[in-house]
């Protein structure tokens, strides 16, 4: 055999040789053709069933949304309240003040006044208390005497 002849045989077995390589791995890759397929399928089922659910996650996540809006503006209305009580309890506490200061000028006016008639009171009840004790005392002498002087009359 020449070596154009033996080139021919050498090309023949690599073309053999080749489609044996290409028959033996064409099976996985036939195989992995459908694994890719059913991957695809999976996605795409995956795809179908997560719409649904990230519609309903976007309508759940707008009602949250307002809620909070609400929530928002009722706080808003319960700070502007709170800033009115604030305002009505600095002036009642301004009241109160005025009132304990006025309590204090009416009992330092009314204080004096009514322990000087307190005293003078007392100096009353004193002086006509000394003043019965006075007379009880003169009737009492004036008894003694006349009895002393009844003794001394009928002594004589």
């Amino acid at each position: 055999m020449d070596a154009g002849e033996i080139g021919q045989v050498a090309a023949l077995v690599a073309a053999g040789a080749f489609l044996m390589l290409v028959l033996v791995l064409a099976r996985p890759i036939w195989r992995l053709g459908n694994t890719v397929d059913a991957a695809t399928r999976a996605i795409n089922d995956v795809n179908d069933r997560t719409a649904p659910l990230l519609a309903n996650m976007n309508v759940t996540v707008e009602n949250v949304n307002t809620a909070l809006g609400q929530v928002h503006t009722s706080l808003d209305g319960v700070n502007i309240q709170l800033a009115k009580i604030d305002t009505m309890t600095g002036h009642a506490q301004n009241v109160t003040a005025n009132i304990a200061n006025l309590s204090t000028v009416v009992s330092a006016a009314a204080a004096n006044p009514l322990v000087k008639v307190a005293a003078f009171g007392y100096g009353v009840r004193k002086a006509a208390s000394a003043r019965r004790r006075a007379e009880d005392e003169r009737e009492v002498r004036a008894t003694l005497k006349q009895q002393r002087r009844a003794a001394r009359r009928g002594g004589r």
